[in-house]
């Protein structure tokens, strides 16, 4: 047994100082409350404590994420000419969508069938097509722009006119590109544009007399994250890097199993060049009457490959999520027979080899010809999402059993379906105390009081069977109002006092994530999220900077944090736990006051005689409805203050409503 240390306790009253730099409360302040804080470690905390959880809903990915900035590139969504309008003259001049000779018979692949024709006969035909990209194209002033096109002339001499135009219709930026040669190339050009507009719309026009045929037509901002041609929008990457998360789940949740199985997120499908993956409608297309989006597909441009380098980019561990053989069990009873199992449990193993096999490997020769030849040293994988039954459990077993026999050191990851108590989630629990897997994660979707009841939730589990990927989660308002359920400052609270409890328990849960994490505030469908963005801008949610705080304030080890020889689970309305870093020294003291007025506590600081300053970061409003937003994104945000220490005392008063990080280092 660890030997604890507890500083002695104080119990007289007295005047203290507002270090916290907090509104005076109108209520009168009664004696501190003396917390006891040990000296000694206590348990490890996982790197991978804190992550994200990257599902493609709410245009998390096309018209988020992946920076491309047309809709239907290919034209191969549901309706050829979804997110198409003709321009001028253009309908008479336009065949159908063209299938006879797929583009993939000279260059490109049968996932790619369909392109547009383009027929000219009178050079003073003025006529193109308008993309009107996902709720408008956002350009910045003086932001630079790649463009291209898959094209090849059949006769004549057609060149193409680029315009982003504004809601005025005046040309915010142009760039043409004149196709030669009747075989199948990609053509590029670059161009400035000359003002910042939200919502612009891109014009493309046919100039000159001839046929062509053209696809893949496509426009990224130059100034992407890494600068990566082609790749993923800066300030939502930024946001993510700031958090240091622990680890990356992708690429979802119950987008893994598909409404059907042939609507699967299937990865071999999501790798290798751009214009040779396969796009598939979103599950989430019409999942939601309040919201409906029947042009959400997904264009597999943020695949596998990507999300492996996010992971690596930000430092942190991947984590992929691949189907088990059962479409969601919320909308339908499809599954694949034990039996046919295979190609399932082959694509599981094949993405390790994917990530992990050197580049003479069959797959990691696909990952090193992608520009990564270097492993991506995987560690975990979850086989499927929120699932439940016996049809699950024993599909679970045949993977567990075929990826160990490989591979042991992978670690693999499961689930309790989707409830966070009740009959599934306690037949869920027997047959995995059976199964053994590393890692079980556990969702809840619940009400702010929820989360305060239920802080304490993990202080009595087995120490002795798997660990907890608390894998989803988010406190649910109540609040009126568009959306009804809100990124209110009351659900971000609430989950600091129950994310207290996550880290006291680091020795049982190794792993967590809040979700969804993005959110386009004109196109979402599942509320509440993380980030909320439009074209041009993001910010981070009240939620967003308390997730920060503890992902940026972990420590290596925990250290006991008590009142009365009690953790902090509610008394007197305080959570809190607290930590070390073992390599800095620094100790980290996280805060939480849920109550209406303030509460001056102290801590007595001894054999950290050293230590006479600390810094003291906080969340606070006086408004339980109080939320960030894209006009005022800084109405929640961490102020930053001194903490004096006299006399090896802390004496801090917890605004109210407030979560505090408080962190000490200790001076050698």
């Amino acid at each position: 047994m660890i030997k604890r240390h507890f500083a002695t306790l104080l119990t007289a009253a007295f005047l203290f100082q507002l270090w916290s730099c907090s509104e005076p409360s109108d209520q009168p302040k009664a004696n501190a409350l003396a917390l006891e804080l040990g000296t000694e470690p206590v348990v490890a905390i996982q790197p991978t404590m804190y992550g994200i959880f990257f599902e493609d809903i709410n245009s998390g990915a096309d018209g988020g994420l992946y920076a491309e900035l047309v809709k239907n590139r290919s034209f191969e969504f549901e309706n050829p000419w979804m997110g198409w309008k003709h321009l001028p003259e253009a309908e008479t001049r336009f065949n159908t969508i063209n299938e006879l000779t797929p583009i993939n018979n000279e260059d490109h692949s049968v996932n790619n069938r369909r392109y547009i024709r383009v027929d000219k006969r009178d050079e003073s035909q003025n006529f193109g097509i308008q993309n009107e990209g996902f709720d408008g194209i956002g350009v910045q002033q003086n932001g630079k722009y790649d463009f291209s096109i898959w094209a090849k002339s059949n006769s004549g001499g057609i060149t193409i006119v680029i315009n982003l135009i504004d809601s005025s219709g005046h040309i915010v930026g142009s760039t043409s590109i004149t196709p030669e040669g009747n075989a199948w190339k990609k053509y590029e050009a670059s161009f400035l544009s000359n003002a910042t507009v939200q919502h612009a719309l891109m014009n493309v026009y046919f100039k000159g007399k001839g046929q062509m045929d053209i696809d893949h037509i496509s426009l990224f901002p130059q100034d992407t994250w890494k600068q990566r041609k082609g790749g993923l929008r800066k300030d939502l990457v930024q946001l993510l890097a700031d958090m240091k998360p622990g680890f990356v789940r992708f690429p979802g949740g119950c987008i893994v199993e598909g409404r059907t199985l042939a609507e699967r997120y299937q990865w071999k499908k999501t790798i290798g060049p751009i214009e040779e993956r396969k796009l598939l409608i979103n599950r989430w297309n019409m999942e939601f009457t309040h919201r409906p989006l029947p042009d959400y597909f997904q264009t597999f441009g943020l695949g596998f490959f990507e999300y492996f380098q996010l992971a690596e980019d930000i430092g942190a561990e991947p984590l992929p999520i691949l189907s088990c053989g059962l479409a969601c069990q919320f909308n339908s009873s499809e599954m694949t027979p034990m039996e046919k199992l295979d190609p399932f449990i082959q694509d599981a193993l094949d993405l390790i080899e994917f990530a992990n096999g050197d580049k003479q490997s069959k797959w990691g020769s696909v990952r090193a010809a992608m520009g990564h030849p270097t492993p991506f040293n995987l560690k975990f994988i979850g086989i499927g999402n929120e699932q439940w039954g016996e049809e699950y459990f024993e599909r679970y077993a045949v993977f567990s059993k075929a990826i160990k026999s490989k591979y042991p050191a992978i670690n693999l990851v499961s689930g309790t379906g989707p409830f966070a108590e009740g009959d599934l989630f306690q037949s869920a629990e027997k047959s995995l105390a059976l199964l053994k897997p590393e890692i079980v994660d556990e969702h809840y979707y619940k009400s702010p009081k929820w989360f305060l009841d239920n802080a304490g939730r993990y202080d009595h589990y087995d120490r002795s069977r798997y660990k907890i990927f608390a894998g989803e989660y988010a406190a649910q308002s109540v609040a009126t109002g568009s959306p009804k359920n809100r990124n209110e400052w009351e659900c971000a609270l609430a989950e600091a006092a129950f994310m207290t409890g996550l880290e006291r328990n680091a020795d049982v849960v190794y792993m967590s994530s809040y979700a969804p994490l993005f959110a386009h505030i004109n196109r979402w469908q599942w509320t509440p999220d993380l980030i909320w963005f439009d074209n041009l801008h993001s910010f981070g949610t009240a939620n967003y900077q308390v997730q920060k705080l503890f992902s940026t304030h972990k420590g290596t080890h925990t250290l006991s944090l008590q009142k009365e020889g009690h953790a902090l689970i509610g008394q007197d309305s305080l959570y809190g736990v607290a930590s070390i870093d073992t390599i800095s020294k620094k100790i980290i003291l996280k805060l939480v006051n849920v109550s209406h007025h303030a509460q001056p506590i102290e801590i007595h600081l001894q054999s950290m005689d050293k230590i006479s300053t600390g810094t003291v970061l906080t969340l606070k409003s006086n408004d339980l409805h109080a939320v960030n937003s894209l006009s005022a994104p800084d109405v929640i945000k961490p102020i930053e203050s001194h903490l004096d220490i006299q006399q090896g005392m802390i004496q801090l008063e917890l605004d109210a409503y407030s979560f505090k990080v408080i962190q000490l280092e200790k001076k050698e």
